[in-house]
């Protein structure tokens, strides 16, 4: 199933029953998947691997070189999961230096004109909203939503089941299992619809409620808020999970 408009170099490896459209170009170090889908004018390049069953639309370019103005050559690779889908115009790029790696996990969702820049690290299940923008080293976690034209600042962090609202400037960490939104992005509540839709369980919802009631409404610093979670709320995953990720932050927390 390969158009015969299709530029597929010779060195590039394709698995099995894959689908490449019209005017697609894949590059020599190229490894796709089985079943992967190309719908037409699709440009795959660099040292890019694609695992099975991911769909591209047309337009979108992924594993190209780095934009960031330090690149001074050398091998990058960009590494791709399972059944992820790129709509019309996405872009994931290639790392800055020598030997990194731009990942994405298995089962995102990247809408139209979204981007994915150097050294992104991102998990599964994510869903990036239309023209949502990464920039460089920034680390999204699973089941985090981007919402459309979102900019993230580079080396920040999308915590996991985080949700970022439309049009939100993210310049400090996102926690898990909160909301944020604005100009600057300030957290706002938590996630309860996403926490619902994922499955966690009630007594979790409401330990991470007061979570967020210590953090970001009783005026307390962030070191004496998570020595108060970490006293009076019971060690579940997810509150454990939180303060980890909180204590991790190199950026500071949208507050």
């Amino acid at each position: 199933m390969i158009h015969s408009t299709a530029v597929i170099h010779p060195e590039a490896q394709l698995g099995a029953d894959c689908e490449i459209g019209p005017y697609c170009v894949i590059g020599a170090h190229v490894v796709l998947g089985d079943r992967c889908q190309f719908h037409s004018h699709v440009v795959v390049d660099g040292h890019t691997t694609l695992g099975e069953g991911n769909v591209v639309f047309p337009f979108a370019s992924l594993g190209l070189k780095t934009q960031d103005l330090k690149w001074q050559g050398g091998i990058t690779r960009t590494r791709i999961g399972d059944r992820n889908t790129f709509r019309e115009y996405v872009t994931v790029h290639s790392a800055t230096h020598d030997g990194g790696v731009t990942t994405l996990g298995s089962d995102n969702h990247l809408l139209a004109y979204s981007h994915v820049a150097h050294d992104c690290r991102l998990g599964d299940h994510i869903v990036m909203s239309n023209v949502a923008t990464l920039a460089g080293h920034v680390s999204v976690e699973d089941h985090a939503i981007i919402g459309g034209l979102a900019a993230v600042h580079q080396f920040c962090r999308i915590g996991r089941m985080a949700m970022v609202g439309g049009c939100s400037k993210v310049v400090q960490d996102v926690p898990p299992f909160m909301i944020a939104d604005g100009n600057p992005a300030q957290t706002r509540t938590i996630n309860k619809v996403g926490m619902e839709r994922n499955g966690v369980a009630e007594e979790a919802q409401s330990a991470l409620r007061q979570a967020h009631r210590i953090l970001f409404r009783e005026g307390l610093t962030v070191s004496n808020a998570l020595a108060k979670i970490e006293q009076e709320l019971p060690p579940l995953p997810e509150v454990r999970h939180l303060v980890q990720f909180i204590r991790a932050s190199e950026r500071g927390i949208s507050k």
